[in-house]
């Protein structure tokens, strides 16, 4: 990849929305009264939001011609048409269920496939995924390699599964896995990427056990090209190409359009096989719409069949991941303990480093993401003990997650380095006084993704 200051952007910009950064004592008061829980935040008062990548793109010039030509058709629609063909194009799937995001493709595979007790098992499922798990009464089992843990492991691809226990679990509980789930990129552990080495190495397991292999492929763009860049091979390989190798492998994805299809909203379920379709659109039908629009308006999917296209540009990740190396960059030579090698959507802070006299029970990732709030109006999101730790239910015993984190989401096409240099500059004056900091207390949450709505106190 090329270092930074060696090209532009591959874009220029047409449109802009003003923001501003509202005064400190300000910041105070609205958190406070969000129950230091940023997720209640009003957008305008947050200066530079890296709460989420999901959603937040700035579509192209070609995006926004697409809406105009949106068939709004309750059945049969061009557009419909237009997304599937992409989807067939880039993903080699046939068979594409429309949903208006991704947790809804999530629920109707879940729906479709999981059972009471089930074991699903993933390289690093991401919280949404877990949640609808949990939902269905069934277990979410993470299988990354412990590579994946190591927060300054050189190792390129980080978000790859263990293979041994992957077949230890096929082998031990296979009437029990409807599914193994590959999330590409890892999102969990810092969107670090899955070789395409152990994508078919899963896939070939899953198959001798004869259980399904699916992607969540949010991400799957930026996980191609750092196989482009990272695996011996493939330096030569186009972007598309790789990307349509790596879904041979596999029998289905599910899709958040929020990402790598550079759209506001919309996603889908794509299969390899009608039977699974058929299956799909059952579940599709009374939740979210008909078979050719499944929650999207006709605009919508005209936008996302192009943006899955254009995330696939070479010109484009080399800039969307250089930025997130840039800011990776600024922020590990200042001292601060960031995951690396950098991820392909984000920058993501070791909290328990970061913070080593907050113990986990007393939320540092949550306590550093209000404190870069106060510090410079940038919001943040704590991926550790507030979105993933469970308290067993026989034992009482909480279990808390191995990795405690605060995730730098960067949106595409929206902000500037310079926007990268106040972040940094928060982060780094927030490390500074890293002692003066203290420890939440969660007073509000509810049994099932409780981090969204989560309410919390200071402790003294």
């Amino acid at each position: 990849m090329k270092q930074r200051d060696q090209y532009a952007e591959p874009f220029r910009i047409k449109m802009v929305e003003s923001i501003h950064l509202i005064g400190q004592k300000e910041r105070e008061k609205k958190i406070s009264e969000a129950g230091f829980n940023v997720f209640s935040l009003d957008a305008s008062d947050v200066y530079i939001d890296l709460l989420t990548d999901s959603g937040m793109s700035a579509m192209s010039d070609r995006q926004w011609s697409a809406l105009m030509e949106g068939d709004e058709s309750y059945a049969g629609s061009r557009s419909y048409g237009r997304l599937r063909d992409a989807v067939e194009e880039i993903f080699g799937y046939p068979h594409v269920v429309p949903t208006h995001q991704g947790r809804a493709a999530e629920n109707i595979l879940m729906s479709m496939l999981v059972e009471e007790g089930d074991r699903v098992l993933g390289n690093m499922h991401f919280d949404t995924t877990e949640g609808h798990i949990l939902m269905r009464k069934a277990e979410a089992v993470n299988l990354v390699t412990e590579e994946g843990y190591r927060i300054a492991s050189d190792d390129p691809f980080k978000g790859n599964i263990d293979l041994d226990r992957l077949e230890e679990e096929l082998q031990a509980n296979s009437d029990r896995v409807p599914f193994v789930l590959m999330t590409v990129t890892c999102n969990n552990n810092g969107g670090q990427p899955v070789s395409m080495e152990n994508i078919r190495g899963a896939s070939e397991l899953a198959r001798k056990y004869d259980v399904p292999f699916l992607f969540d492929a949010a991400r799957f763009a930026e996980n191609a090209y750092f196989i482009r860049e990272r695996e011996p091979g493939y330096s030569d390989r186009d972007v598309r190409d790789i990307a349509r190798e790596m879904f041979r492998f596999g029998d289905g994805c599910t899709m958040s359009g929020k990402k790598d299809g550079l759209v506001n909203i919309g996603g889908f379920l794509a299969f390899a096989d009608e039977q699974h379709f058929q299956e799909a659109i059952q579940w599709q039908i009374p939740f979210e719409g008909f078979i050719t629009y499944g929650g999207m308006a006709g605009r919508d999917l005209e936008a996302l069949a192009r943006g899955i296209v254009e995330s696939t540009e070479k010109s484009y990740l080399e800039d969307r991941l250089g930025q997130v190396r840039y800011l990776a960059d600024a922020l590990s030579r200042a001292g601060i303990p960031v995951i690396l090698p950098p991820g392909g959507h984000g920058v993501f802070i070791n909290a328990l480093e970061f913070f080593p006299h907050i113990p986990q029970e007393e939320f540092p990732a949550q306590s550093l993401v209000v404190e870069l709030y106060l510090e410079g109006g940038v919001r943040a999101v704590e991926l550790g003990t507030g979105a993933f730790a469970h308290t067993d239910p026989e034992t009482g015993e909480v279990r808390y997650p191995r990795l405690e984190l605060v995730r730098l989401a960067i949106p595409r096409r929206v902000y500037t380095d310079r926007h990268m240099d106040r972040v940094a500059d928060a982060v780094i004056e927030v490390h500074r006084r890293r002692d003066q900091v203290r420890g939440l207390e969660i007073i509000h949450e509810v049994p099932v993704l409780r981090h969204f709505t989560a309410r919390f106190a200071r402790l003294d």
